[in-house]
């Protein structure tokens, strides 16, 4: 909760973004937009590093006696705990550019925040509820699976997705919690070998509705990459809630990162950057 006084502050909401799918950028215009409405800051910029407006374009132009930085990733990987920080100048021995203010702080990433426990929840609850054909299963009787990006480019990617795993296997409400991941093993398209209920639900841990929650975890979940873009094409769901496939029905729910408690998480990350 954040409790101090920032009406002096800029807040920078800072996505990866991307040239080629809109919905890869549209959490943080989502989320950009809910902070502006609560006029708790001085302002409250979106920016990228795939795209514009570019993150360092937007501090350059920042005026605010302190400026936030919260990075919109899930993990303290690659991009925003060496590339970003080494290029906006926080990393011991990297230049600082014109563009850095005194008064500036580099937020951790949301994904790796406590409270996303509760938003992963909140999304494969929700999911089972709003289309309960042919019933609503319960937990017990369901394996969760928490799908994530995963790299070998750093070893911290997939950390955020484990820690999840490990504090909802502790909590015994699922019949069993797995993470699996696009790029590494266990594969996306192992998690009908490695449920042992006939029930499915697949959470994607991801900050956007993009290329890959929306395309290609689908395929890998066996639904046809044909029907997945035909589906696209008219605005609708690339997956059927349930589906059912090799004997098991399968939910599918949106992005964690496009759940409206994220507000609350970026926050969160304002308030510890001040401690």
């Amino acid at each position: 909760m954040l409790h101090e006084d920032v009406s002096d502050a800029a807040l920078v909401l800072l996505g990866h973004g991307s040239t080629k799918n809109a919905e890869s950028y549209a959490p943080v215009f989502q989320h950009a937009a809910e902070l502006r409405k609560r006029r708790l800051f001085a302002q409250v910029h979106e920016s990228f590093w795939k795209q514009e407006p570019d993150v360092k374009s937007v501090l350059a132009g920042v005026s605010a006696a302190r400026v936030f930085i919260v990075p919109l990733f899930i993990s303290e990987g690659y991009f925003s705990a060496q590339v970003i920080p080494r290029e906006l100048g926080f990393l011991p021995g990297a230049s600082t550019p014109k563009t850095r203010n005194p008064k500036l702080f580099y937020c951790k990433p949301i994904g790796t925040h406590e409270s996303m426990t509760g938003v992963l929840l909140a999304r494969a609850r929700a999911v089972v509820a709003q289309f309960p054909y042919p019933r609503a299963p319960a937990p017990g009787d369901t394996t969760l699976f928490i799908a994530g990006h995963g790299t070998d480019e750093n070893e911290n990617s997939r950390k955020a997705i484990e820690r999840q795993v490990e504090q909802i296997r502790a909590m015994n409400e699922y019949a069993a919690v797995h993470g699996v991941f696009l790029e590494e093993a266990p594969r996306i398209g192992r998690c009908y070998e490695l449920a042992r209920t006939k029930n499915l639900v697949v959470v994607p841990f991801l900050v956007s509705d993009g290329m890959h929650t929306r395309g290609d975890i689908p395929v890998l979940l066996g639904e046809s990459e044909r029907i997945v873009h035909l589906r696209l094409a008219k605005g609708q769901s690339p997956w059927h809630n349930p589906t059912e496939r090799h004997g098991k029905f399968v939910w599918y729910a949106p992005a964690i990162g496009t759940a409206p408690e994220i507000a609350e998480v970026i926050l969160e990350r304002v308030a510890e950057a001040m401690h």
